[in-house]
């Protein structure tokens, strides 16, 4: 395809098509692979589940990933000031420490 010949606004127009035009046969082609792969693993006598595990076209979180952590501090006046004890220091635990209390002392 000579492009060079196009007028900008033909070429405005193609850009403006082609990322859709991508996004459509990527998820045409995943899906024909997919059935592939599902002939390919039950003429064997598996599933595609039985080889990766849950399901297939689903992705797969690391048991770490996204998960929330238990707050392991608490503010002993105000129960909805929490935290885990991971990354910096709230400011409420800051002054805390400042006016000479310890972590121990908001431990939960």
């Amino acid at each position: 395809m000579d492009i060079s010949t196009l007028s900008l606004a033909q070429l405005k127009e193609l850009e403006r098509l082609i990322p859709k035009e991508i996004k459509r046969r990527e998820v045409e082609e995943k899906a024909k692979v997919r059935k592939e792969l599902e002939a390919f693993v039950q003429a064997r006598g598996f599933s595609l589940n039985d080889l990766v595990g849950g399901d297939a076209g689903e992705k797969t979180r690391s048991s770490r990933a996204g998960g929330k952590v238990a707050p392991k501090y608490r503010h002993p006046q105000q129960a909805d000031l929490e935290w885990t004890g991971r990354g910096r220091k709230p400011k409420w635990v800051e002054a805390w420490l400042s006016n000479g209390g310890s972590l121990t002392q908001l431990a939960i």
